[in-house]
């Protein structure tokens, strides 16, 4: 078996090799006819600014080929070889193809550039590319800047203290920031930070009393919903003590300590009231509220990173305030102890409306659930299957983002649906009791489960942790939007005649888009020319507007997960360093 194994490596080793040696003669010579023979039809390439600034996928053999012999050119793409040191090539199986998976590093005009390669058998024997990725390498451009800046060792026991200089510095009294961050969660921070490694000055505001408050203020029972090894932070993982499903209060003090030990510039109590843009001098005129006082900051960039959950999406639903009851949104739902032995409804049937309906069940609550749209169910433990690139042995963090990120979407809606139907075999007995309760499934766009319905809707589902059984079992009630015939005084009037007293009413109803914020903050006219914000833009086939250039110079988004946080924060700090360097237009055209 042993030696089974030592040869398949051999060869997943050689077949690589003998590949990429092919690609970069190829991309030398300029042919396109020897670079077709290295490709399958079906192929995909997803360029993260590793070849031209351009963050795109393309797919179709004939298109890859001519968008990378055109893009390699441009970026003088050259040297390409297996990095063997990330990884040794694998054989592996993606979307149910077997492949061979390697990561492989090259250098370009814009730097040192990695990518992740996987090869399929053709009917000639040899092996071509179905999947190819390429990125700049954030850490080889950052250490080599770093290594160029020589450190003193003189010091000046009269000047400030360290402290003391870091109070003054993030105080921005006589400048101002080259880039000024909106929202201080998970995505915020994370684009500060690797801002501050290349050697940019970022600045965080939120509106917060404390930094992890937008996680420590939400419901009692919150705990993130995938395992701990997918949701690290760069430069710092979580410690190996904290658990598989981290609750919101630890996610909240961590990201508090990161912070600090990162040195990041960050004013909590700040508003962000809008800001506007002066073609001529290429800057901002950004106005903050802090502690009550007006201030008025000029960056040269603004990233929005006021999460892709960060603002209620509160509905108008006609005749509510016919109620006489309290209505909130899940996100002013604190704590359920307060609603022992009342009744309570719930409209949503997202993973805050599972929370929160099981909290105030255990608190002792009378509890009923609204459906208004069919909703995917998958149990905890099946949904990690969707991460396991991240989960088990193997190499480091570091290299499982580049194959991660090494999916182009055409692939990953394959790969999604498998695991969808895999995890909907493991979660038979639990659908089918739900479906008998009258709870209507869904399992995303052709099925391709929660990971996608995210990336498009950012949200409509729940991770089962308990809550489902209680639906099932009759312990939390469970009502179709359409029953309700009336809003009345002291709850609902249902269309069969039958009252349902409540007291309270959740909305969980979820949050809006980042791009809602456009027209206030930034006025009708960037509003238009940014567009849409989030969801999968055909052309591309990448989220719409998400960590690259926008229609407005100077606005980005950065938002989504925390893997997602973690991986494309180095794009936009890469995009802005080269502008602030003049090797890129800050006008997208």
């Amino acid at each position: 078996m042993l030696d089974k194994s030592k040869r398949d490596a051999e060869e997943a080793l050689d077949q690589a090799a003998e590949w990429i040696g092919a690609f970069d003669a190829a991309l030398t010579d300029g042919s396109e006819r020897a670079l077709a023979t290295l490709f399958a039809a079906d192929s995909h390439w997803r360029n993260l600014l590793g070849m031209s600034w351009t963050f795109a996928t393309f797919s179709g053999r004939e298109t890859v080929v001519r968008e990378l012999k055109q893009r390699s050119a441009q970026a003088a793409a050259h040297g390409f070889r297996i990095a063997t040191e990330m990884l040794l090539p694998r054989r592996a199986i993606m979307a149910g193809r077997e492949v061979v998976e390697a990561v492989f590093a090259f250098e370009t005009a814009n730097g040192p550039a990695l990518g992740a390669l996987r090869l399929v058998a053709s009917r000639s024997g040899r092996p071509v590319a179905w999947t190819l990725s390429t990125l700049l390498d954030f850490d080889r451009i950052c250490t080599t800047r770093e290594s160029r800046a020589a450190a003193s060792t003189t010091r000046d026991f009269a000047a400030p203290d360290g402290l003391e200089q870091r109070q003054a510095a993030s105080a921005y009294h006589d400048r101002d920031p080259d880039v000024l961050i909106v929202g201080g969660g998970h995505a915020g921070i994370s684009a500060a930070v690797e801002l501050k490694r290349i050697g940019l000055g970022a600045l965080i505001v939120d509106r917060e009393e404390r930094i992890g408050d937008n996680w420590r203020q939400r419901y009692r029972g919150l705990k993130l919903h995938n395992k701990t090894p997918v949701n690290h932070l760069r430069y710092l993982p979580f410690p190996v003590t904290f658990p598989d499903y981290i609750p919101k209060d630890q996610v909240a003090n961590w990201l508090q300590s990161y912070v600090d030990i990162m040195e990041l510039d960050f004013w909590t109590r700040t508003s962000f009231e809008g800001a506007s843009y002066d073609d001529m001098s290429q800057r901002w005129t950004a106005t903050l509220t802090r502690d009550g006082v007006s201030r008025t900051l000029r960056p040269k960039h603004i990233v929005i990173a006021t999460s892709v959950s960060g603002t209620p999406n509160i509905p108008v639903i006609e005749d509510i305030e016919n109620f006489a009851g309290c209505v909130l949104h899940s996100s002013q739902f604190v704590a359920g102890k307060e609603w022992a032995g009342r009744s309570v409804v719930v409209f949503g049937t997202g993973t805050s409306a599972h929370d929160i309906c099981q909290e105030l069940h255990a608190a002792g609550a009378r509890v009923t659930m609204v459906q208004r749209s069919p909703t995917m169910i998958v149990n905890v433990e099946p949904a990690q299957l969707y991460d396991r690139t991240y989960l088990g042995d193997g190499p480091p963090i570091e290299v499982r983002d580049i194959i991660n990120s090494g999916v182009p979407l055409p692939v990953m809606k394959m790969a999604h649906k498998l695991v969808t139907d895999e995890v909907k075999t493991l979660d038979a007995p639990l659908l089918a009791r739900l479906a008998r309760a009258g709870f209507r499934l869904e399992f995303g766009e052709d099925g391709t489960g929660w990971p996608l319905k995210f990336r498009s809707r950012g949200g409509g589902y729940y991770f089962n942790v308990g809550c489902s059984e209680l639906i099932a079992d009759g312990k939390i009630r469970l009502i179709q939007a359409a029953d309700i015939d009336a809003f009345v005084a002291d709850g609902l009037r249902l269309k069969d005649g039958s009252m349902l007293s409540a007291e309270l009413f959740v909305l969980a109803t979820g949050y809006k888009g980042l791009d809602h914020l456009l027209a206030r903050l930034f006025g009708a006219e960037v509003a238009r020319r940014v567009g849409r914000v989030w969801g999968f833009d055909e052309a591309s086939q990448e989220l719409r507007n998400m960590w690259t250039r926008t229609g407005q110079p100077g606005l980005w988004f950065t938002g989504g997960a925390f893997s997602q946080a973690r991986i494309y924060s180095r794009l936009i700090a890469l995009q802005i360093a080269a502008i602030e360097a003049g090797t890129l237009p800050k006008l997208l055209n």
